[in-house]
């Protein structure tokens, strides 16, 4: 357990750097002095009210960088990261199989077709991003109820339901991108489903927040039974765990985060595979354990993963891409290497 605490410790204090360095990269050059001062002004002007700050030494367009543009895209990459990682570690526990990812019920596709459809008729930004949770969530319902009406075992029921909604959600979303307008609407589209957080702004950050929260919350309580979900059912039913319930409530919140995250980054791939795997090596597989680091090593990754999108080419590249990139070549090694870190 000491070991575990000093490497929760050193990845929180590896979180802590990227989130600080994550403001010094951009066009716009402003030292770390002065985007702590404008951090700590902002936080102390909020806990008060406005009554109390720092005495400004700063100019208004790095004030306006660091509050307005810098800190929603970090905040939002570090929730999404988390809440991706998570989800797919508690899908990865509750299926017992570590190739599950967080779209494994259809989710993604759901949002994505959402929010394709959206752009199709012509909605706002932020009617795009309701679209997209919203069909993010009804296609995990519907995938929920297929299963339940299913003689197959739950389980793999819920597997093979995630498998078709999700290839129908995909059709759908095939079929806007054939009929959409080949200058503005297609490029559009196709953007948004390779994932990105450029045109996220602070009350996208809020959006996102509250559902991540609401699903982040309840599995992070409930943790150590996803333990006994990794177990046979008689064995976890001898120890007094309904598991239908706790299932139900883990698809519940991984469902939120999911779609949550989708509809403010678009389609970002492999965090909710690769990260916990990572975890699982360094921390093993305890879930008491597994799920809090999962969520801050998340968090770290996709903010490098921003901060090389939006550094690395004179256009940004789409999240999707470079997670994609990364995640792959790591998997393979995770293949190669086999095996997990025994508990701590």
């Amino acid at each position: 357990m000491r070991r575990y605490g000093l490497k929760f410790l050193l990845l929180i204090l590896l979180f802590i750097a990227v989130f600080l360095i994550s403001f010094l990269m951009g066009r716009y050059e402003i030292s770390v002095w002065t985007t702590v001062k404008i951090l700590i002004d902002a936080l102390v002007r909020t806990v008060t009210g406005g009554s109390y700050g720092l005495s400004k030494t700063w100019s208004v367009e790095a004030q306006t960088i660091v509050l307005n543009v810098r800190l929603p895209r970090i905040a939002c990459a570090a929730l999404v990261g988390a809440a991706l990682s998570v989800a797919g570690a508690s899908f990865q526990g509750m299926f017992r199989n570590p190739m599950v990812s967080p779209d494994l019920l259809g989710a993604s596709t759901g949002a994505g077709f959402g929010a394709a459809l959206a752009i199709f008729i012509g909605a706002s930004y932020y009617a795009i991003t309701f679209s997209a949770f919203i069909f993010g969530l009804a296609a995990v319902f519907l995938t929920y109820s297929i299963s339940r009406l299913s003689k197959i075992k739950t389980t793999l029921a819920l597997v093979l339901s995630g498998i078709v909604v999700g290839s129908l959600f995909q059709s759908g979303t095939s079929f806007i991108k054939l009929v959409a307008d080949q200058d503005s609407q297609l490029p559009a589209i196709t953007y948004w489903l390779m994932g990105s957080l450029s045109s996220v702004k602070g009350r996208d950050v809020l959006l996102c927040a509250v559902p991540v929260l609401i699903g982040l919350i309840p599995i992070m309580l409930l943790r150590w039974r996803i333990n006994l979900l990794t177990v046979s059912e008689a064995e976890a039913r001898s120890m007094g765990i309904e598991t239908t319930t706790l299932r139900f409530i883990v698809i519940v919140c991984a469902t939120l985060m999911t779609s949550a995250s989708v509809a403010v980054s678009g389609m970002i791939g492999w965090i909710g595979l690769v990260v916990p795997h990572c975890c699982r090596l360094i921390y093993g597989q305890n879930y008491r354990q597994l799920l809090p680091s999962s969520a801050i090593a998340g968090a770290t990754f996709l903010m490098i993963t921003d901060n090389i999108a939006r550094t690395a080419a004179t256009s940004e590249i789409p999240l999707g891409i470079l997670t994609s990139l990364i995640g792959a070549p790591v998997f393979i090694y995770l293949i190669i290497k086999g095996g997990t870190a025994s508990e701590s």
